[in-house]
Parts: structure tokens; sequence; C-alpha cells
């Protein structure tokens, strides 16, 4: 069965496990065997022109990622649901787009209440329920509910509401990003170490390297959580070794906190790239995950395990663009803004998958791919059938991952910081903006001043940097894609299947703009 298709494979998967079900036996024994573990890597704040695979031309040196790329698939149009950190994470885990959320615009904070409730069915959950044990490792930015005695936290008293309501059966990490207090470990609900002391570093102090002040644990270490993370993961792997190899295979989901702010690269990563201290923040990231690679192949798990690896929105400006292109490296790799944009760099990101055996070795696709599309992958690797809640967004992509040139994903909706949205269909990309609505120039309210139109129609296939507005020669199809976009919002989902409600009221049509009659 190693080198069987991917097709093929499932092909097989199905007919055995319909044969023992009809002969009474349970078909999770089979599956519990022949299911791949899981490993599921998110970078933060990582370019799509930040690593080799998705942009040879890049001046960052990303070897293991380059492997792990030429042994299995990178995915050309990939993009993440959001902009931002918190609301791609929860598209990530729920196969919804985060807009649909209650979280209108921006992302949470370190000390914010949970986001995703229990019922809300999510990756982990669904892999829990396909015998799958259950882990997540690193930054969660999707809130949970410390204990609170008015405004402040007390360490003392346990974590609810963390990531095992939501389908993880134990959890290590922090809060926010690496740059929001509190900074405290909390293991699956306990925090590991009480604060003994205040740290912050002011970014005129330093320009890669700041952080927010707040409470810091005392077995807390700004430059070392990068690896502490990554040994954390490859010692869950070896503790699941044993169980993996006779029939309860794992899923665990590593949400790194690089190379977002603070940048702290250690040695012998500092200084290495040549370049400034994100590109050797990369460096390290991309040696970690040689690492993790390493280890499957020493337990003896790399045949059987799948390993995915993204990034939760495009290159921060944090990253120093104007020295990293004085220097011949582009983040966004020449495709216009980045994160917290509409334009393509804030969501385009890169993704590569690999699996032994079941996918080619050096694949290369342009089709279009969301990260919602990963719940819906994982469900049908697992043989789970498809639910009317629970990756409403999502696309199964396992014909791709064969080879396929579509997963029958036609069209992709976009969302920036502020809450503007994006539409896409086949090349056409429709920006309700009038600019960025994010980050870069020209801002929301810099584009308004300027009169700048409220939207803005681009064909990527002759124009994929965004520059040309081409919306007052082409009033059908913005009519097309406002209509397209309209009925997605309000059947609460974007795949076929009954129509489910969103958790609020979404607007999305800029000030002054209608809707155009469907006739």
């Amino acid at each position: 069965m190693k080198h069987m298709t991917f097709y093929k494979w499932t092909q097989v998967f199905t007919i055995v496990v319909f044969g023992m079900v009809t002969i009474g036996m349970s078909p999770n024994v089979y599956s519990a065997r022949v299911r791949p573990n899981v490993i599921m890597v998110m970078a933060d704040d990582l370019g799509i022109g930040d690593i080799s695979p998705t942009n040879p031309e890049g001046k960052i040196r990303t070897p293991h990622l380059q492997k792990m790329a030429d042994e299995g698939i990178t995915f050309l149009d990939a993009h993440s649901s959001s902009a931002v950190c918190t609301p791609t994470r929860y598209g990530l885990l729920t196969g919804r787009y985060n807009w649909r959320s209650r979280l209108e615009r921006g992302v949470l904070s370190g000390r914010s209440a949970h986001l995703i409730p229990a019922e809300r069915p999510t990756i982990g959950h669904l892999m829990r329920g396909a015998g799958y044990h259950t882990a997540m490792i690193g930054k969660w930015h999707l809130g949970w509910d410390w204990y609170k005695e008015g405004n402040k936290i007390d360490f003392t008293q346990p974590v609810k509401n963390g990531p095992d309501i939501n389908g993880f059966d134990q959890y290590y990490g922090h809060c926010g990003s690496l740059d929001m207090p509190p900074y405290v470990w909390v293991d699956t609900g306990r925090i590991t170490a009480l604060p003994d002391r205040e740290e912050g570093v002011n970014r005129k102090d330093d320009r890669y390297g700041w952080y927010r002040k707040g409470p810091m644990g005392s077995d807390f270490k700004i430059e070392e959580v990068l690896p502490h993370l990554f040994e954390k993961s490859m010692a869950y792997i070896k503790q699941r070794q044993a169980d993996a190899k006779s029939g309860k295979p794992f899923f665990l989901y590593l949400a790194l906190p690089a190379p977002h702010t603070p940048i702290v690269p250690i040695p012998p990563f500092k200084g290495a790239s040549g370049l400034n201290p994100y590109a050797d923040f990369v460096t390290q990231v991309d040696h970690h995950m040689g690492q993790v690679l390493e280890t499957l192949k020493e337990s003896g798990l790399d045949e059987n395990t799948l390993v995915v690896f993204t990034s939760d929105n495009g290159c921060s400006p944090e990253a120093n663009f104007e020295l990293l292109k004085g220097k011949g490296h582009n983040p966004s790799a020449g495709y216009r803004g980045h994160k917290a944009d509409i334009f393509e760099g804030g969501h385009r990101v890169p993704f590569i998958v690999r699996w032994p055996g079941q996918i080619q070795a050096g694949l290369r696709t342009h089709a279009l791919a969301c990260l919602t599309d990963i719940y819906s992958t994982l469900e049908e690797i697992t043989g789970q059938s498809r639910k009317a809640v629970g990756g409403e967004d999502g696309y199964s992509l396992v014909s791709v991952l064969n080879g396929a040139e579509s997963s029958g994903r036609e069209t992709l909706i976009s969302h920036s910081i502020s809450g503007r949205f994006a539409i896409r269909k086949g090349h056409w990309k429709l920006c309700l903006s009038s600019g960025s609505g994010g980050w870069s120039a020209p801002r929301e309210a810099a584009a308004e001043k300027q009169g700048l139109p409220p939207m803005q129609l681009f064909n990527l296939k002759v124009d994929p940097g965004e520059q040309n507005n081409l919306m007052s020669g082409n009033p059908e199809k913005v009519a097309e894609l406002l209509i397209l976009l309209d009925r997605q919002v309000k059947n609460g989902r974007c795949t076929p299947g009954r129509k489910v409600p969103n958790d609020r009221n979404i607007v999305f049509l800029p000030k002054g703009v209608s809707l155009p009659s469907a006739e």
C-alpha cells in the first residue's frame, strides 16, 4: 500500500470499511490502523516570498522547507482566510470564514475571552472523532478565560475555555502573540510558573525585538520560546510513537510565534542570513522544521505522517521591507501589500503538504486553495461524512494532492484587518475598498480623501500586482461578483449544502455602494 496512489488508497479504504460494516465489525479498528498521523504547522507573519519553495528568487535560505516541498506538494495560489492572526486561526480550525464569527475586525489580545464556542465543530473535534489523540502546542490567539478579580488576572487559578473545549486532549502554549502579555505558559488549563517580574522592550530601543510590557512567568524567556515549542512538539511525537504504531494516530497543531515580533533569532542563526534579524528568524524556523521531520524519521513515523506547513497571513512590515528589498529580497514575492491588507500580499501564503508514498514528490499546483480547506481535506482522509455544520467554507484538497488541477473551489472571499472584503472568481478579484483595507498605502482614510473609487477590480492573470483598477470598464463583472458575495454571505457557506446562519449580521458594501439586482 505504500506506493499506491492517493486516489486508489481512498478507494480501497472505502471498500474495506464497507466490508467491515457489512460483517458487523467496527470500521474504526481498520481506519485507526491505516490513517496517517497529522502535524499541522502554522508560522506567524511569514510571507509567501520568504521561503524558496514559493519564491525561488528569494534571498533567505530555507533548505529544510525546500526538501519538504521536493518530497511533497507546493500550493502557489493558497490563501489565509484573513490578512491577520486571530481570524485566520478561527478559519483554519473551523473550516469556516472568520468573518462569520462574532469578531468583525482586528485581532484578540492576550487577555481576551475565548472566541470559539465549545459547540462549534473544529479540526480538533473532527480528528478526535476519528480516533486521534489531539494536541495543540504554541500560540493560540483565539482567547481563553483567565480567572480575574476585577481587571486583574489571578494566575493561581486554572484557565477555562482554552483549546480543550475546542477538541484538543491537551495543549501547551501562550494566549496571544508573543508581543502581547501576559507571558506565561499554560499547560492544559494550568499555569506552569507564576509571574515573577514585569518585562517588556520598547520599540524605539529594539526595532525588531520589541514586545509590550507585562507580567512574565519565571520559566518564560522570550528568546527561548521558539526552540522551546519545537522541543515540546518533538517530545510529543516521541511520546505518541508507540501508540501511533499500534493503531492510535495523533494530530498535532503546532502554531509558531515566529517570525512575528519579537524578532529574536538566537545563535547560530543570529546574523546568519546576511540580511537582517527577520531573515535570520526565518532561517531559524526552517532549521527547527528540519528537526521535526528528522524526529519523525527517527521515530519510525515518517512514512505514515502527513505534515502541513503554512502561514497565518502575509509578512508584517515589522520585517523591514525597505531594507530587505534593497538587498534583493521581497517578502511578498512581487504581490502588492503585506500583512493586514486586502491585496494579495496580505493573504497569499506558503502552503506545503508532505505525505511520503501517498503524495507524488515535487508537485507544484496553481489550484486555488484556502486554509479553510484543511478541515474538509482531513475530513475526507479520515473517512468521515460531511456535515451541515463544520467546514462550511472548505473544499477537500484530496484530489489536488493526487495531482488534479482543481479541488472544485472556484471562489475565494478574503478579509482585511479593518473588516474589508474581497471576492474572487477565477482570475477576477473585486476589492470592496478604496485602498489597502490595511496598513499599506493608501490606507482607507487617505484613499477616501484622494477620492479613489469605493471598489477595485483586478484581473490577476494579467495584473498579479493589482495595479490597474478595471472597475469602470467592467460593470457587469462588478455586479456579478457583488451578487456572488451577497449569496455566499447569506447562505452561511460557500460550499454546496443547506443554508446555515452566521453568528452576526454582516455588512460588506462600502459606503455609497448598493447591491445590484440579481435579475
